[in-house]
């Protein structure tokens, strides 16, 4: 049975592979999309989402609009320079989706309720959403979840935001550690691990000329933008990591990555704004078990590459 997965993305290059993942692969049922800012303001990320699950021929995913700017206010910085003016590198989706169909925030508990105690929630951008919800409903709005697999962190490495914290945690950090501290089965991908989910020029050329998907186009020009920003930023790096793949993956393939159990926390304001903090001693001090998170902090690279091939080269493209 597939697992159905409620996407929270920022399209944004990896957010789209993300996206086209989560639609190939024949183990998610991806029930609805919320579309917010991040990587590009939020009109422009609902765009994406929207040209994607259309281009898939999944017209019957919901977009649902997410927010515009983090809790604290603050002016938004957005990253041309590494996702392309629109978020997909050099494509722009076209004119037709200059009106997309949203539905508004309340979707998010309608969903829940019809898939309720078998919907795992997956956040790949900013985690401004899903603070909203503990804010607008209560502590105990998302208590039918079953699981929150989190892009974010960086436990004991550089950011890369800023020397101490990654882009997720650092853009909102008060929705950060409101998530962190409120929801409950947590299992967080820091840059631990995904800085090293590297796909390589090599892998999208056999992808590019052997994959029967609709999204066979996207892949080369998304993926060399990307990837020659990640060239300028890591000089050296032999191909780019697509960070938002990760969560998804660890739902269908939990063999692949190795957790830790400790409580996370989210540093929210001065120098180290953004930094996740979690006690790595070999006996940490003892936190209560509702608070404990799952830190993934070991993952086989090999096996990442060949399930990313393999869902993007399956056999027969079907509409789920």
């Amino acid at each position: 049975m597939a697992y159905n997965v409620l996407l929270f993305a920022d399209p944004g290059v990896d957010d789209s592979f993300a996206i086209m993942y989560a639609l190939l692969n024949p183990n998610i049922n991806l029930v609805a999309i919320v579309s917010g800012y991040g990587n590009t303001p939020k009109e422009q990320s609902v765009k994406n989402s929207a040209y994607l699950v259309d281009l898939g021929g999944r017209e019957d995913i919901p977009i649902i609009a997410g927010a515009a700017g983090p809790l604290s206010g603050e002016p938004v910085q957005y990253y041309p320079e590494i996702h392309g003016p629109e978020g997909l590198g050099p494509i722009r989706p076209p004119d037709s989706f200059q009106n997309v169909e949203v539905h508004d925030f309340n979707k998010i508990l309608e969903i829940i309720n019809q898939y309720k105690g078998s919907l795992i929630i997956v956040n790949v951008g900013r985690l401004t959403e899903l603070a909203l919800m503990f804010i607008l409903y209560g502590d105990n709005a998302l208590k039918d979840v079953t699981a929150f697999y989190i892009m974010g962190g960086a436990f004991l490495v550089p950011g890369n935001i800023t020397a101490e914290a990654e882009a997720n945690f650092f853009s909102d950090s008060i929705a950060a550690r409101i998530v962190m501290e409120k929801a409950h089965n947590v299992y967080l991908y820091p840059l631990n691990i995904t800085n090293r989910a590297i796909i390589t020029p090599d892998v999208v050329e056999i992808l590019t000329e052997n994959s029967p998907t609709p999204f066979r186009s996207l892949l080369k020009p998304t993926f060399d933008y990307y990837f020659k920003a990640y060239q300028k930023n890591v000089p050296g790096i032999k191909g780019a990591p697509i960070h938002d793949v990760v969560p998804l993956m660890a739902i269908t393939n939990p063999d692949i990555f190795k957790y830790i159990p400790r409580r996370v926390r989210v540093e929210e304001f001065g120098n180290a704004k953004g930094k996740s903090i979690a006690d790595f001693r070999p006996k940490p001090d003892s936190e209560p078990p509702e608070t404990i998170d799952f830190i993934a902090m070991e993952a086989d690279i090999q096996k990442f590459v060949e399930n990313f091939m393999e869902v993007f080269l399956k056999g027969e493209y079907e509409k789920k």
